[in-house]
């Protein structure tokens, strides 16, 4: 199970074995650090076909999204030591070695704030892509930012996104055909036949959020304490929960030792047909969605102000730029776990019926409409959410 920090399989493995089988003495090269499982194999062979010339591609997979922030750090210090980098430090066979920093990294959306305050990724100049253009407001507004993190339309874009998902109910066909009802937002989760019956992800923002969401309000409330009735609902809520994880969450409802879990949609998706029993659904009331980008670490060549660009720099960009295409963000949907953003900007009716018609992958307009990503929020409010969290989970 994975999302934000878990394995996954073994697939991205065989892309890091094909990739790397080019012509090492290719002048050009992309180096691409990837969450493993995050792009499909096949959409590098299409990306082949486009470029004008041959070009070394390297994307080396890493199983977790935090061990690729911390990557972050490590090449920022890398950096920095480098510009007080000693005499001795530059003779071979003394000096330590560097590794060499990508032209572009994944980075989940939740890590973005912090990564922008810390300096450990830099700006990216891609306004005038086609596939930027093409993408609906919602995405831009994600990675629109100023140099604290925060949400800015007049900020610099900081990340490009390339696939998303939703935070969803997974429930136990088998039980709820015995119930003779299934699912469908927010407000079952508290229904008297769930008691002890469920598994919660264990993040604040994600359980005070749904509850939000369920009471009608958004995820990015300013003031928790000016919410009537927020404490008795997430109590109720806790009085039905059996656990909380944030990786071990279907474990028990494969095991039928819980009916539902709270968890997010690529986890379900990657699950397949591998157990019949379990279905989900995307609150009708609408949900927390997420998104992972390409960023740009800090120390990688930029992009200067005149608009010139290094041949890395401008094969960073056709890759960027490639994933926002129609066909390729088909080809994602259709071969992954997540759908592209792309997806969200293009009639539904000249998708593939498989996109389209699956719920899961791609929610229903009306249900998109009323979804939202989780923001950051300000000092004072996280100490209220971790003030209610503390407070609920040792009630």
């Amino acid at each position: 199970m994975k999302r934000r920090s878990f394995m996954t399989g073994v697939s991205a493995l065989a892309m890091g074995q094909l990739v790397s089988g080019c012509n090492n003495n290719q002048k050009l090269s992309l180096k691409v650090k990837l969450l493993q499982d995050s792009v499909p194999v096949q959409l590098l062979g299409e990306f082949r076909k486009v470029l004008q010339e041959p070009i070394n591609l390297k994307f080396e997979p890493e199983s977790q999204l935090n061990n690729l922030y911390k990557s972050l750090g490590n090449w920022k210090k890398q950096v920095e030591e480098k510009k007080k980098q000693s005499l001795w430090d530059s003779i071979p066979l003394i000096g330590h070695k560097n590794s060499e920093i990508p032209s572009l990294v994944t980075l989940g959306d939740s890590w973005l704030e912090a990564a922008i305050k810390q300096k450990l990724i830099q700006p990216l100049k891609i306004e005038e892509l086609g596939g930027w253009k093409e993408l609906s407001p919602v995405w831009r507004k994600l990675v629109t930012r100023n140099e604290q993190g925060e949400l800015d339309k007049s900020g610099l874009i900081w990340g490009a996104p390339y696939r998303w998902g939703t935070t969803v109910i997974a429930y136990r066909r088998d039980k709820f055909e015995e119930l003779g009802w299934k699912p469908k937002d927010w407000s079952d989760l508290w229904r008297a036949d769930l008691r002890d019956r469920i598994s919660l992800l264990d993040q604040p923002r994600e359980i005070i959020g749904l509850t939000l969401k369920k009471m009608g309000l958004s995820y990015n409330q300013t003031d928790l304490s000016q919410i009537p009735n927020l404490k008795k609902e997430l109590l109720a809520l806790h009085r039905q929960a059996k656990l909380y994880s944030s990786d071990r969450y279907l474990e028990p409802l494969v095991l039928e030792d819980t009916w539902v879990a709270v968890g997010w949609s690529t986890d379900i998706l990657s699950l397949g047909e591998s157990v019949r029993d379990i279905e989900a659904v995307v609150p009708a009331s609408g949900t927390s969605l997420w998104a992972d980008l390409w960023v740009q670490p800090t120390g990688f060549p930029q992009e200067s102000n005149s608009g010139k660009t290094t041949d890395s720099i401008s094969i960073s960009k056709k890759w960027i730029d490639f994933c926002w295409q129609k066909e390729a963000a088909i080809s994602m949907s259709l071969l992954g776990d997540a759908p592209s953003p792309r997806l969200t900007s293009i009639n539904r009716g000249d998708l593939p019926k498989k996109v389209a018609d699956n719920k899961l992958l791609l929610p229903d307009t009306s249900v998109m409409d009323k979804s939202e990503f989780i923001y950051p929020i300000s000092e004072k409010l996280i100490k209220q959410y971790q003030l209610f969290w503390e407070e609920i989970r040792n009630s």
